[in-house]
């Protein structure tokens, strides 16, 4: 309150700039396991914290998936119910309440609760990135 006004509140999460580091929803619990994302220019790419912790994986290349603004815009609006065009980016729900990520050959495997903390930020705008005029 400035002035005896209400000052309107900015929702930043909807304005990151065009690169940012790993980031992932606020409602996750832990930070360990999570969907990570990161914007890099007129892509977004999108990852599972888990990997990088299983020692299986050790000297093994993580699967990051890389998509453009607009596809992940799209998807994004399928993720909540609200369809528009089809993204090449898809999520395939699994008889435990979690997900898989597809794009192309690229898998990525999440638990319920990340599957959950993560539609909880979609809504909440947390992931929003407007496609970059080129």
């Amino acid at each position: 309150m400035r002035d005896g006004k209400m000052q309107p509140m900015l929702n930043t999460a909807q304005f990151r700039p065009d690169s940012t580091d790993w980031f992932t929803s606020t409602r996750t619990n832990n930070g360990n396991q999570c969907v990570e994302v990161r914007f890099d220019g007129d892509a977004v790419l999108i990852r599972d914290s888990k990997f990088r912790r299983n020692p299986a994986h050790c000297g093994r290349p993580e699967p990051v998936i890389t998509v453009t603004a607009a596809d992940w815009m799209s998807f994004l609006a399928t993720v909540q119910s609200h369809p528009t065009d089809p993204s090449p980016l898809t999520a395939h729900p699994s008889l435990d309440g979690g997900a898989i990520l597809r794009h192309g050959e690229i898998s990525l495997v999440y638990t319920p609760g990340e599957w959950a903390a993560f539609v909880a930020g979609v809504r909440d705008g947390e992931f929003d990135r407007i496609a970059l005029n080129a």
